[in-house]
């Protein structure tokens, strides 16, 4: 078996999929026109360290928690379809290379799941792996289910959901995965094939010393 695995948020597309899907609602004015605002100063309380990932999803599902899921599936439909123009076709190029090859391939990000499942089905990934919401009674409880999939736990995720295909990520052929963040070096130094994309300062760094292939955003993927 050969794997590929693809992170989404500056390596699959060359934006944040949270602030997506905040200027979506608040276009149709679900959400407060000033919500895009709040949610990069969480953003940036994130990236400063005053705000761990867990109450980042917190205050960023928050204003969800007054809608049904059954509304929040609707609306990921409708983003699905405004995002798709979005998405850069070299991508989308190197995600279906890796199909074609026979290769098993998956999404495996930090984002929420009910707002990376739509670009899942717009690169034609059926698998998803993402940050789980925790849902109680039909609706979002602001907290999250399990382990964030950041990080060390973007790892265990990825060895959780093969365990039910019957492997480990050691015993595969070959495996890749690409990413722009250097807090997915736990990933990318557990497959044969790590790729950078874009990579932040530390990413490039370790790339670089490492030998490992780098994917500008200019570049054409391949």
């Amino acid at each position: 078996m050969k794997l590929a695995l693809f992170d989404l948020d500056h390596t699959l597309i060359p934006f944040d999929s949270g602030m997506a899907w905040t200027r979506f609602l608040v276009a149709r004015g679900m959400l407060p026109a000033d919500a895009e605002t709040v949610y990069l100063g969480y953003c940036q309380q994130y990236v400063d360290g005053t705000l761990d990932i867990r109450e980042l999803h917190r205050v960023s599902v928050a204003p969800l928690a007054s809608f049904g899921m059954a509304a929040l599936r609707q609306w990921a439909a409708e983003f699905e379809a405004e995002i798709a123009p979005q998405v850069p076709e070299p991508m989308r190029a190197l995600v279906r290379r890796h199909q074609d090859a026979g290769h098993v391939c998956a999404i495996v990000t930090a984002t929420t799941r009910f707002i990376a499942e739509p670009f899942g089905r717009v690169f034609g990934v059926a698998d998803v792996l993402a940050t789980r919401s925790l849902v109680i009674d039909d609706t979002l409880d602001g907290g999250i289910d399990g382990d964030p999939c950041f990080g060390v736990h973007k790892l265990a995720h990825v060895n959780q959901w093969l365990a039910l295909r019957g492997t480990r990520l050691e015993a595969l052929e070959q495996s890749w995965f690409y990413s722009d963040s250097a807090s997915d070096l736990p990933l990318l130094c557990a497959v044969s094939d790590p790729v950078a994309v874009a990579p932040d300062d530390r990413l490039r760094a370790r790339a670089v010393g490492a030998g490992w292939p780098i994917i500008e955003r200019t570049q054409r993927s391949g």
